[in-house]
């Protein structure tokens, strides 16, 4: 089926500023509760969010096959379960109806008023039921940091980094929505010089500059996902904030891995952007060598020109930008890490998340956490107000944006934010 609602010549009759994120050309996907207290799945075109449940029950997707019930459910993971013609047909058909040329839903105000909303008027919600979350450890810039900290640059990426997509499996309870505050965690940690642990609250909570990406039904248990066929169990990506309790981490990690560290929280932005929104900015992948085993060997471009950025602002003050970095970046891409996440027959499902770990770009100004932007506390980082950072403070709201943009179009994500407070 083709691809129409990427058309970069379609304009809406809806108003979409210049600098949106969300142009028609977008059609994201998120849930949301209206202004009379109903739950629906729901897209958004500008500042305007539309109810895609009330759109079905007035009848604007009658030729699709699709359930009555498929937008009036409080997650995405049933619609994303049809499957990518689906979804595809969906949104083209969203395309067509607001469509500058299309008079058919524009010049009916009893059903405009029916099912479009301001931001104001409604409540972003998380927008699947997650069922099982992995985070990979993919950006060999961010690698190559974290180990040079830690075992010096000789050794600074283990043995099989360069290899397969490290990754490990995370807490699917505590992934929020976008403006859920977060307390500061506590747990056990080892101060310097000392012999014996110390139980309180974390002085290193710091913030991971992800995006991650959500799957659909795949596989059957003991069945593999090819590389060449990845992309299609992958519904779309959202920007992802993985906070790091840093002195947690470092005590407990060795020799399984992450645990209280990082299960504390999870922030994801609240508008899931598909795969087929992003086709125009493919780009090539970094080069990798040695050449990965053939199950992980792809053709094509598979890595995506996204901009990304964080922000820090304090409490009263306002925000200052710490960091800008790019998706396209990323060592193993998502195709990789789908693969090899079901190389040895593990099953995915409607709603998983992936994330693809800390995106840390080349340079010192693009490093995807406070770890690496104040490394280890060498440099602390300077805000607009005065003070400085070596990690986040109590009170501070740490903000994660990202969008893609060429010479026609702008497809963004919105953003996640995320208030830090005190434990």
């Amino acid at each position: 089926m083709p691809n129409y609602a990427n058309n970069p010549d379609r304009a809406s009759w809806l108003h979409v500023d210049p600098h949106s994120d969300f142009p028609i050309q977008n059609i994201p996907f998120g849930v949301f509760l209206t202004r009379d207290d109903v739950i629906t799945i729901g897209t958004r075109i500008g500042d305007t969010a539309i109810d895609l449940g009330a759109l079905q029950q007035l009848g604007y997707f009658d030729g699709i096959p699709l359930t009555e019930d498929i937008f009036l459910q409080d997650t995405l993971n049933d619609f994303i379960a049809d499957g990518r013609q689906t979804w595809r047909a969906v949104r083209n058909r969203i395309a067509e109806l607001f469509d500058a040329n299309n008079p058919s839903l524009k010049s009916n105000i009893q059903h405009k008023n029916t099912v479009l909303f301001r931001l104001d008027e409604i409540e972003m919600k998380l927008p699947v039921q997650i069922g099982d979350y992995t985070d990979f450890y993919a950006s060999k810039e961010h690698a190559t940091n974290v180990g040079t900290m830690f075992r010096g640059k000789e050794n600074a990426l283990m043995p099989n980094w360069l290899h397969l997509p490290v990754g490990y499996h995370g807490r699917s309870s505590s992934i929020i929505p976008s403006n859920t505050p977060i307390k500061r965690p506590k747990g056990q940690t080892l101060p310097p010089a000392s012999e014996a642990p110390v139980f309180g609250p974390s002085k290193a909570v710091d913030f991971e500059l992800e995006m991650a990406f959500i799957t659909t039904d795949a596989n059957e248990l003991g069945d593999t996902i090819s590389i060449e066929s990845a992309e299609s169990y992958i519904f779309g990506l959202l920007l992802f904030n993985d906070w790091s309790a840093r002195d947690i981490q470092r005590w407990e990690y060795v020799p399984l891995g992450p645990f209280l560290g990082k299960n504390f929280a999870s922030s994801v932005s609240p508008w899931i952007v598909t795969l087929d929104a992003l086709e125009p900015f493919r780009v090539a992948s970094p080069k990798q060598s040695p050449e990965p085993l053939p199950y992980l060997q792809f053709k094509g471009s598979k890595s995506f020109d996204i901009h990304l950025e964080v922000a820090i602002q304090p409490e009263n003050f306002k925000e200052t930008i710490v960091t800008r970095s790019n998706f396209k970046y990323m060592y193993w891409n998502i195709a990789q890490q789908l693969a090899h996440h079901t190389v040895n027959g593990c099953p995915v499902n409607a709603g998983d998340m992936m994330g693809s770990g800390t995106i840390s770009g080349p340079t010192a100004d693009s490093y995807g956490s406070m770890l690496e932007l104040a490394w280890k506390g060498e440099r602390p980082v300077q805000l607009d107000n005065g003070t400085e950072r070596n990690y986040i403070e109590d009170h501070d709201t740490v903000i994660l944006r990202g969008y893609c943009k060429n010479k026609t179009v702008r497809i963004g994500f919105g953003e996640v934010r995320t208030k830090l407070l005190p434990a």
